[in-house]
């Protein structure tokens, strides 16, 4: 479910969860003819593991950063669900924006999925690894993608005040 506050629609939990999983299979086409390249005998299977992994982190963190950074702000699945990566403000985040923002997922990931789950709690829907790289996910296109440029783009509301300390 998305939740609207203001004229921002943050995307839910299910949206994300099935770009994420849109995402994985496109990254599996990649990577699996890759991995299977490393198959061998038991002695190096250990090595080989190794650069398998190495090679699947480097091309799912280029995948994810190049695209949530670029003019589209989303990844294949995240296009095909119709949602965005944008900063606090609504704008386009950059490339190491982007690259702490898909590592801080291991963080979300290290607290049995909880940091995940988060998106379908707070109130802009925001996952553990969006607080830490302070972005959010919303439905829309791009601005520079937007279909009629007569139509502005609103902007994100202030985020909520912080009391204490």
């Amino acid at each position: 479910m998305a939740a609207t506050l203001g004229t921002t629609t943050y995307a839910g939990f299910w949206r994300r969860f099935v770009a994420w999983f849109l995402d994985g299979l496109l990254l599996s086409l990649v990577t699996l003819p890759i991995t299977l390249q490393f198959g061998g005998d038991a002695a190096a299977e250990a090595a080989r593991a190794s650069a398998a992994g190495t090679i699947s982190t480097v091309v799912g963190w280029l995948y994810h950063a190049l695209m949530e950074s670029s003019a589209k702000q989303a990844t294949v699945g995240k296009m095909a669900l119709g949602i965005i990566v944008t900063d606090l403000e609504g704008r386009r985040i950059g490339f190491g924006r982007a690259t702490g923002r898909y590592f801080a997922k291991i963080l979300s990931a290290l607290i049995l999925g909880i940091g995940f789950l988060m998106a379908a709690f707070t109130e802009r829907k925001q996952a553990l690894h969006d607080m830490v790289a302070s972005t959010l996910v919303v439905k829309g296109e791009a601005p520079s993608q937007a279909r009629s440029s007569s139509v502005p783009v609103p902007p994100l509301p202030p985020p909520p005040p912080t009391y204490g300390g």
